[in-house]
Formats: structure tokens, C-alpha cells, sequence
């Protein structure tokens, strides 16, 4: 396993502010002794002993839920490091005030020497069960941090896997109300739907696509519809050479369009039109549906549509509150709807 040296900095920091408050607390209890040896020693044991049972730790096997070796690997490290923590760093000390090897275990011979072993063997089991603990509370986070992803995955298969169905059989009900009247489009618009079906449903088993891909699949589903309506339906695609490789979930423009058309085109015995853009606007992606139809009714306008609504779960479960879709009156009437999302990046993938 790679050695993760952000960490042990991190660990190595700790450790050393954990022995400048011990000097500090040291020099409270003990006023009439000088500071700078309380200081050095403090340090430098700790540091030694972190040393030891850090570095240690990389060597033996361990354990996925503590990044620990197992309880006997641990116990020797922490016993091991206390020891060689207490002589490397009573040697460094000496060595840093320029005495001889030992000065400062000799001054402490007795009872003081046996209380600074236990401060050390205390101090450095505190600071090895605070690792542990964080060494823990990672791992755990870590795990919510999966299941939260894997169950807004599992979320957004399920709302996909409605979607299609949907989609699917709106337009096979169209299918059967035109085999009645015009058996030779009917044909064609079957045609077209086995066409569309072979090119989207494996398309759509994917998370991202390109936006390019998007509005192909867009294009195809006009394509399919437009043999229905005829020249009542005229459609316009734009989409900006730069946005073409941009990341979308699939399956986001279908919906709206199908809602252009039920609510807003099919009302209107002239028919309309449906312009599907991209744009890009400070650091925001908008895609659009506007019509010029007869608009929404007051229960599709609040989105309560299936179709709306599964877009609108999607979204949320994706980019939560940095992607939204709104629908509204268009500026020359019918009906605009809105898809705000988060220009790929560091911080608005989604997870």
C-alpha cells in the first residue's frame, strides 16, 4: 500500500502540538524548572515515538476499517515506540544542549525518571488511541460516503427506468391512433420507432453522455414525431460547437419535448414550433424548450407531469440544489422550459 505522506504530516503536526501543550502544562506544575528542557525533551520524544508507530504501521498488514495493524501488530508498535520514543528522544535532547549521552536520564534518576517514563508511556498511548479513533472515523465516513453514492445511483437507474417505459408507451398509443387513420405514416412512424429504440435505449444505460449525444437522441425523437404531425410540427435544434462534449444525464431534453408537443402543439390545429438550444452563461449550462403552442395547463405548468417530474428527481439526485428546471410562458407565447446546470468542474460533478 502507498504510503500517504499528507497524512502522516498531518499526524506528525499533531503530535508535535500534543507535546508543546504537555511542556506548557509541565511548566505550570513545575515553575521553579527552566522551559527550553521541558520543550526539547517533550518534543523530541514525541516525535520519536510518533515516528516509530507511524512508520511502523506502513509495514505491517492492515486493517481496511482502522488502517491499523491487527490488536498483537499494534500492542508491540505502541509498547516498541514508547520505549525507543523515550531513549531517541532523551538522546536528542542531550544532544541538542551539547551534554553527554544520558545527562538528562541521569538528572532523572529515581522517582523523577520513572514519573517521566510513565508521562511518556501515558502520553503516547493517548496520542496512538486518538489515531486510532481518527483512523476510524475516516474509515466510517468513508463507508457513508459509498452508500450515499450508491444509493443515489440506485435512485437515479430507477427513475431512468421508469422514464423509458413511459416514453416508450406515449408513443405507442400515438402509434395505435394513427395505424386507424393513415396505416402508410403508420408504418413510417414505426419505422422510425425502431430506428429511435435501437439507437437511445443503450445510449441511455449510461450516466453522461456528451451533449451532443443528447440532441442527436432529440433530433431522432422529433424526427419520430414529425412523421406523425406532418408539417403541423417544425422544429430547430442549435447547440454551440464548444458545448458539444459537455457531460448532460441522458434522457433530460426528451421529456420536455414530449411535453412541448402533447400540451402545446397537439392543442393547436396549426400546429407550432420547437427550438431546443444550449447556451452557456456565467459558468451556467441552460438548455431550453421553448414552443410556440398553446401552453401549459395550471397542472403541468407546476410540474406535476410525470415526465417533468422524473426530470426534476434526476436533477436533484445528481447536482442536488446547483441544477434546476423551471417552466414559464416563452416570450412570444407557448411554453419555455429551463435546465440550469453546473459547467463541469471540481466542484459541480456529479457524485
Amino acid at each position: 500500500m502507498p504510503i500517504d505522506w499528507i497524512a502522516k504530516l498531518r499526524r506528525g503536526l499533531q503530535t508535535m502540538a500534543f507535546c508543546l501543550v504537555l511542556s506548557a502544562l509541565q511548566k505550570a506544575f513545575f515553575p521553579d524548572r527552566p522551559y527550553e528542557p521541558m520543550l526539547v525533551y517533550s518534543v523530541a520524544i514525541g516525535l520519536f515515538t510518533w515516528a516509530w508507530i507511524d512508520f511502523g504501521a506502513s509495514l505491517l498488514p492492515q486493517r481496511e476499517d482502522t488502517g491499523w495493524p491487527g490488536p498483537l501488530g499494534s500492542l508491540f508498535l505502541v509498547g516498541s515506540g514508547i520505549a525507543a520514543g523515550f531513549v531517541g528522544g532523551a538522546l536528542a535532547g542531550d544532544a541538542w544542549f551539547g551534554e553527554a549521552s544520558w545527562s538528562a536520564v541521569r538528572r532523572l534518576a529515581g522517582p523523577q525518571l520513572r514519573t517521566s517514563m510513565f508521562i511518556s508511556a501515558l502520553v503516547g498511548i493517548g496520542i496512538t488511541y486518538w489515531f486510532y479513533s481518527q483512523g476510524k472515523s475516516d474509515y466510517l465516513a468513508r463507508k457513508m460516503r459509498e452508500s450515499r453514492q450508491q444509493a443515489a445511483e440506485a435512485r437515479l437507474k430507477l427513475l431512468e427506468a421508469q422514464l423509458e417505459p413511459h416514453m416508450l408507451f406515449n408513443t405507442l398509443a400515438n402509434l395505435r391512433a394513427l395505424i386507424a387513420v393513415d396505416p402508410a405514416r403508420a408504418q413510417a412512424m414505426l419505422d422510425r420507432l425502431i430506428a429511435f429504440l435501437r439507437a437511445t435505449l443503450g445510449a441511455s444505460r449510461v450516466a453522461l453522455h456528451p451533449l451532443a449525444a443528447e440532441f442527436e437522441r432529440t433530433e431522432d425523437y422529433l424526427a419520430l414525431m414529425a412523421v406523425r404531425l406532418g408539417p403541423r410540427l417544425q422544429t430547430r435544434l442549435t447547440l454551440p460547437q464548444d458545448l458539444r462534449s459537455l457531460p448532460v444525464p441522458p434522457l433530460l431534453l426528451q421529456p420536455l419535448v414530449e411535453n412541448s408537443i402533447r400540451h402545446g402543439i397537439e392543442p393547436q390545429v396549426a400546429g407550432g414550433r420547437i427550438d431546443v438550444t444550449a447556451r452557456r452563461d456565467a459558468g451556467t449550462l441552460w438548455l431550453e424548450v421553448a414552443d410556440t403552442g398553446a401552453g401549459l395547463s395550471a397542472v403541468a405548468a407546476h410540474g406535476t407531469r410525470f415526465g417533468l417530474q422524473q426530470v426534476r428527481e434526476r436533477l436533484a439526485t445528481l447536482y442536488g440544489d446547483a441544477a434546476t428546471l423551471q417552466l414559464g410562458p416563452a416570450p412570444g407565447g407557448g411554453t419555455l422550459a429551463s435546465i440550469r446546470l453546473p459547467l463541469p468542474g471540481p466542484a459541480s460533478t456529479p457524485t
